[in-house]
């Protein structure tokens, strides 16, 4: 089943100037922000400007542009944060199953601690 993109999620309207957001970076293809709602002492989202749904969506219509920008923006964000050299974890939840909660593609940066490990078991 194809994915619908909904315009009014709040990562598009931060896109388009409707919500402010406490910018990190930006960039032609890439916005990073720090999270409203932090889950470690760094946590910054990074999006595409493009209307993508998921990782699902994006791997699939994206152009190479679009993907190397989102990609290099989330390791500009690392290590502007001085992430780089302790560690860092990235995280893309994609669909339902995973717990999704804003259908724009939105990658997590996380880091300042120890993070544990990547999900519990269960």
């Amino acid at each position: 089943m194809a994915k619908t993109y909904d315009p009014n999620n709040v990562f598009a309207r931060i896109l388009r100037g409707e919500i402010p957001c406490k910018k990190v970076l930006e960039t032609e293809h890439a916005l990073a922000f720090h999270d409203i709602n932090p889950q470690a002492p760094t946590h910054i989202l990074v999006i595409p400007k493009g209307a993508y749904v998921d990782m699902d969506d994006f791997s699939a219509r994206a152009t190479e542009a679009e993907i190397a920008g989102l990609f290099r923006a989330v390791g500009e964000v690392a290590r502007g944060a001085g992430a780089a050299e302790p560690g860092y974890r990235i995280l893309s939840n994609c669909g339902e199953d995973a717990n999704q909660e804003v259908p724009h593609l939105h990658i997590h940066v996380f880091a300042g601690r120890r993070l544990g490990p990547m999900i519990t078991r269960g």
